[in-house]
């Protein structure tokens, strides 16, 4: 009878704790949905776009070198260009400020890759070394490498006279990438490349004796010719065709469409077209 009272107490107790465990599962379950909800929220907050944080942050910073006339220069202590005024359009789209990044040409796709910018907009050609690091948006201008001489005596007056000659670029740049001949293809047979940290540096040299001649894109070519005329000219044959177009962290949609649909829409309203007779001219 005692080991009947026993357990039926036993059962009764493993019941009851069977009940309480019931009991206590409710909250527990409510506890994990709160979690779930958390988690939710955080997830929703996590799958905020670039273009989302910017708008929240009030500004969007542009990576270029502002030594590329008449994409981007500097102007007294303003920055002016056609690269400079699309990126501003880029900023009212969203309805925040611009923050430039004036750094070295070689440093402009890094400035996206660290993080410290959105975007760069630095006269860049689309390239396949570049397109590993970074995304384009779509071509908004069409380019080529010209050679700058000296007026009188130089050596330099075709492309292929550019062959066991000393020659100035800058650095990172397409026409580093076409006087350095790493696989052979253009073979151009430069005795030596300079390395510059602009075209101006370049210039300045070959204008001093210590280059043969200068390859660069053509219409910064043809600014710095115009203010030195009286000593340098710009060689009529085109060595590449190439297109610029704005480079964006790899893999960020957002911030592609967002350039793009400004692109699209200076096309469409004439603003482009306007925007490079401003500054280049009537083609």
């Amino acid at each position: 009878m005692k080991k009947a009272k026993k357990l039926a107490a036993l059962l009764l107790a493993a019941g009851m704790m069977v009940s309480m465990a019931a009991c206590t599962s409710a909250p527990a379950a409510s506890g994990s949905d709160a979690g779930n909800s958390s988690t939710s929220g955080e997830s929703s907050a996590t799958e905020q776009t670039s273009v989302d944080k910017i708008k929240a942050a009030g500004k969007i910073v542009m990576a270029t070198n502002a030594q590329f006339e008449p994409f981007e220069y500097i102007d007294g202590t303003d920055f002016k260009g056609i690269d400079i005024e699309i990126s501003q359009k880029i900023a009212d789209e969203l309805g925040v400020e611009l923050e430039i990044h004036d750094v070295k040409f070689e440093s402009v796709i890094a400035e996206i890759t660290t993080g410290k910018a959105n975007f760069a907009a630095a006269g860049l050609s689309i390239t396949p070394d570049r397109l590993e690091n970074v995304d384009f948006s779509n071509e908004y201008f069409s380019a080529t490498q010209s050679i700058v001489v000296m007026k009188e005596g130089s050596s330099v007056a075709k492309p292929e006279d550019l062959k066991d000659k000393v020659v100035g670029v800058q650095t990172g740049t397409t026409a580093d990438t076409y006087v350095t001949d790493k696989d052979g293809e253009n073979n151009v047979g430069v005795k030596e490349v300079k390395r510059y940290n602009s075209f101006v540096d370049a210039v300045n040299d070959l204008m001093t004796g210590r280059l043969d001649a200068v390859v660069m894109d053509d219409f910064p070519a043809t600014k710095l010719v115009e203010k030195n005329a009286d000593k340098i000219m710009k060689l009529d044959d085109e060595l590449t065709g190439e297109k610029y177009a704005i480079a964006v962290p790899k893999g960020d949609e957002a911030m592609k469409e967002l350039v793009n649909k400004v692109l699209a829409d200076m096309e469409e309203s004439g603003e482009m077209d306007e925007l490079l007779t401003k500054y280049i001219g009537e083609e």
